[in-house]
């Protein structure tokens, strides 16, 4: 190749680059900018956002959270979905918890640490996607006063799941248990022999509670239904988070739930509630994709404007 056709490919290189920069660069953003300030297009440009007195409150494409200084709920207004986003609905953090169906064994805080005064979670505590689902059912069902039961679940709010220790038959299954643990139920001090387990006898081996620092992998971990009906009164959507971690709606069925709580807190009828649940609910995408959802936002808010609490 001699050096006139080395400047040639250069060149073409080059000015290629430069098309294109202007092209994907420049005027395709511009373009796109232009179109977003088209009638009917801006507002979802500009984030969906909601006013309130003039003042922007949220995005309908955005949830967020709906309680006191401490998180607590506020009763009068509905709750929105568990969020996996940051520490909540953070946009910057969007995502999910990335646990499965298999994730039911807790990871337990370090007793010690405890009783030094840590939280749950800077001692080690890692609850498995099973007990996240548990607590926030039993949390939900004591909020709205319906049973927060669910199968395989404790009453207190774990994942009710044994580690069945002995001899196996040739399918890995343990036929003769010597030994039976509640691997997500923590003795309540290091070296206690029991405490409150959610079963007292598996096979008729008296159940023990989990002993911290013991491996328990080697025996078989066997979920328990319990006795809890087939379908619960707290639905699936209220306990647990959204692939995205910002889903703004909820269920009609969450919402029903929280029908009752909402209208003792503000003062007005179940109907009045209701009315405003119905103004917000959108059906089926098409009419097919999907499922109906309520926009928690828009539904508070004009429960704010039409039932305003008197502070």
């Amino acid at each position: 190749m001699n050096f006139s056709n080395l400047i040639r490919q250069h060149w073409a290189a080059l000015r290629a680059l430069l098309a294109l920069t202007v092209i994907t660069g420049f005027l395709y953003p511009l373009v796109i900018w232009g179109i977003a300030f088209l009638p009917g297009l801006n507002a979802k440009a500009q984030g969906s956002i909601i006013n309130a007195s003039g003042k922007p409150v949220g995005s309908k494409l955005i949830g967020q959270s709906f309680t006191d200084k401490d998180g607590n709920p506020l009763p009068r207004y509905f709750q929105s979905r568990p969020s996996a986003a940051g520490a909540g609905y953070d946009p910057t953090s969007s995502g999910a918890t990335n646990l499965g169906p298999e994730s039911i064994v807790d990871t337990p805080a370090d007793p010690a640490k405890l009783a030094s005064g840590a939280d749950p979670t800077t001692a080690g505590f890692k609850p498995s996607l099973l007990t996240q689902v548990c607590s926030r059912s039993i949390a939900i069902g004591q909020l709205e006063k319906v049973d927060g039961s669910r199968p395989f679940c404790t009453g207190g709010g774990v994942g009710a799941v044994l580690s069945a220790i002995g001899p196996r038959d040739r399918s890995g299954r343990v036929v003769h248990p010597t030994q039976v643990i509640s691997i997500n139920e923590p003795c309540s001090r290091p070296g206690s022999a029991s405490t409150s387990v959610f079963q007292q006898f598996y096979e008729g081996v008296r159940v023990q509670c989990a002993q911290y620092g013991q491996d328990y992998s080697i025996g078989q971990v066997v979920p328990i239904r319990g006795s809890a009906p087939d379908q619960p009164e707290v639905p699936p959507d209220a306990v647990t988070a959204s692939a995205s971690g910002l889903d703004p709606d909820i269920s009609p069925a969450y919402a029903e739930i929280q029908v009752a709580r909402v209208a003792r807190a503000r003062g007005i009828s179940v109907g009045q509630v209701r009315d405003a649940v119905r103004h917000n609910q959108h059906g089926r995408l098409l009419g097919v994709v999907g499922e109906p959802v309520v926009n928690v936002l828009a539904v508070n808010l004009e429960l704010d404007r039409e039932s305003p609490v008197k502070s």
